[in-house]
C-alpha cells in the first residue's frame, strides 16, 4: 500500500489541467492502485491524480455497493447529461468546508478502463455527482467555483488565513 500525498486549496497546481492518456502500463497501474488506498485511507469517495499532483487524466470512484471493485475512469469525457440533483458536497483537497451545488442526476461517460479498453458507463445521483466532480479537478475546476462570488471570497479569505497561521508555526 502507498499513499499519496494531498494538495490542499489553495495551492495553485490543484487548477492545473491533467494530460490524457495514450498507454495504459505498470505505472498507470499503480498510481491508479496508490490512488484508490489514499482514498480509502482519507476516507473519500473519490479522487482525481490532480489532487495528488499528477497531471494526468485518471479518476477513482468508490463502489458505493462493492468495495472491492472501485470505478477508475483514464481520459473521462460526459458524453450526455440528463436532470438536475444537488447534494451537499465536500473536497479531500478542502477539508472542512462543504456547499450545495447542482450537477446532472444522470450522466453518460466515455473513458478507458485500467484494462485500456474503452468503455461506456451510465450514472446516477451520488455516482454522477461524484464523476462529475472528479472530472472537474481534471480540468483545473473546484466545486467551490460553482459558489457566488461572495461566498468563494470568504472562503480564500479563510484558507489564506490558516496558510498564514501554518508559516507561523
Amino acid at each position: 500500500m502507498s499513499f499519496l500525498k494531498i494538495l490542499y486549496y489553495p495551492d495553485k497546481r490543484l487548477r492545473l489541467k491533467a494530460k490524457p492518456i495514450n498507454k495504459i502500463d505498470t505505472n498507470i497501474k499503480n498510481i491508479a492502485k496508490n490512488m484508490i488506498d489514499t482514498m480509502y485511507r482519507k476516507e473519500g469517495i473519490g479522487l482525481a491524480a490532480t489532487q495528488v499532483n499528477i497531471q494526468l487524466q485518471i479518476i477513482v470512484i468508490k463502489k458505493m455497493e462493492e468495495q472491492n471493485n472501485n470505478l477508475i475512469l483514464i481520459n473521462p469525457v460526459i458524453l450526455k447529461k440528463e436532470g438536475q440533483i444537488s447534494i451537499e458536497e465536500g473536497c479531500l483537497s478542502i477539508p472542512e468546508y462543504r456547499a450545495i451545488i447542482p450537477r446532472s442526476n444522470y450522466i453518460k461517460v466515455q473513458a478507458i478502463n485500467i484494462d485500456g479498453k474503452k468503455i461506456e458507463i451510465e450514472a446516477q445521483s451520488i455516482v454522477s455527482i461524484c464523476i462529475q466532480h472528479e472530472i472537474d479537478h481534471l480540468h483545473g475546476k473546484l466545486f467551490i467555483d460553482y459558489l457566488s462570488k461572495f461566498k468563494k471570497d470568504r472562503i480564500q479569505k479563510k484558507f489564506k488565513k490558516i496558510e498564514k497561521q501554518k508559516t507561523f508555526y
